[in-house]
Protein backbone atom coordinates (compact mmCIF):
# COMPACT_ATOMS: atom_id res chain seq x y z
CA UNK A 1 0.00 0.00 0.00
CA UNK A 2 1.90 3.50 -1.18
CA UNK A 3 0.75 6.47 1.30
CA UNK A 4 1.67 10.09 0.71
CA UNK A 5 4.98 11.73 2.54
CA UNK A 6 5.65 15.35 2.75
CA UNK A 7 9.30 16.08 3.37
CA UNK A 8 10.95 19.34 3.74
CA UNK A 9 13.79 20.03 1.79
CA UNK A 10 16.30 22.09 0.30
CA UNK A 11 15.38 23.44 -3.09
CA UNK A 12 18.56 22.70 -4.84
CA UNK A 13 18.87 18.96 -3.42
CA UNK A 14 15.39 18.72 -5.10
CA UNK A 15 16.18 20.03 -8.27
CA UNK A 16 19.58 17.77 -8.55
CA UNK A 17 17.31 14.75 -7.31
CA UNK A 18 14.82 15.31 -10.21
CA UNK A 19 17.56 15.48 -12.65
CA UNK A 20 19.11 12.32 -11.75
CA UNK A 21 15.63 10.30 -11.37
CA UNK A 22 15.28 12.29 -15.07
CA UNK A 23 18.31 10.72 -16.34
CA UNK A 24 18.07 7.30 -14.78
CA UNK A 25 14.18 7.15 -15.98
CA UNK A 26 12.95 6.44 -12.47
CA UNK A 27 10.49 8.70 -10.36
CA UNK A 28 11.60 10.32 -7.65
CA UNK A 29 9.38 8.95 -5.21
CA UNK A 30 10.82 5.96 -6.79
CA UNK A 31 14.00 7.00 -5.75
CA UNK A 32 13.68 7.67 -2.62
CA UNK A 33 12.00 4.78 -1.70
CA UNK A 34 14.59 2.49 -2.90
CA UNK A 35 16.53 4.82 -0.97
CA UNK A 36 14.71 3.89 2.44
CA UNK A 37 14.70 0.37 1.70
CA UNK A 38 18.66 -0.47 0.85
CA UNK A 39 18.96 1.70 4.26
CA UNK A 40 16.34 -0.43 6.17
CA UNK A 41 17.02 -3.83 4.68
CA UNK A 42 16.94 -6.02 7.31
CA UNK A 43 18.20 -9.09 5.40
CA UNK A 44 22.65 -8.11 5.18
CA UNK A 45 22.82 -11.23 3.09
CA UNK A 46 20.96 -8.73 0.51
CA UNK A 47 23.33 -5.85 1.07
CA UNK A 48 26.35 -7.74 -0.01
CA UNK A 49 28.70 -7.24 -2.70
CA UNK A 50 28.94 -10.38 -4.48
CA UNK A 51 32.33 -12.16 -4.49
CA UNK A 52 33.19 -11.74 -8.20
CA UNK A 53 32.09 -8.25 -7.92
CA UNK A 54 34.27 -7.39 -4.86
CA UNK A 55 37.50 -9.33 -6.88
CA UNK A 56 37.28 -6.80 -10.01
CA UNK A 57 37.03 -3.96 -7.61
CA UNK A 58 39.88 -1.63 -8.48
CA UNK A 59 40.68 -3.88 -11.71
CA UNK A 60 40.43 -0.76 -13.73
CA UNK A 61 41.92 2.44 -13.50
CA UNK A 62 38.80 4.47 -14.44
CA UNK A 63 41.71 7.89 -15.04
CA UNK A 64 42.88 5.35 -18.23
CA UNK A 65 41.35 5.52 -21.39
CA UNK A 66 41.78 2.21 -22.51
CA UNK A 67 39.77 -0.18 -20.45
CA UNK A 68 39.31 -2.90 -22.50
CA UNK A 69 43.17 -3.51 -22.42
CA UNK A 70 43.74 -2.91 -18.76
CA UNK A 71 41.13 -5.68 -18.18
CA UNK A 72 42.41 -7.79 -21.27
CA UNK A 73 45.70 -7.61 -19.99
CA UNK A 74 44.53 -8.15 -16.40
CA UNK A 75 42.67 -11.87 -17.11
CA UNK A 76 45.84 -12.69 -19.29
CA UNK A 77 48.38 -11.71 -16.04
CA UNK A 78 45.39 -13.55 -13.76
CA UNK A 79 45.00 -16.60 -16.01
CA UNK A 80 48.71 -17.47 -17.34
Amino acid sequence: MNTKLTLNIDQSVIEDAKFYAKNHRVSLSKLIENYLLSLTNKNEEKSKVSPLVESLTGVINLESNDYKKEYSDYLAKKYS
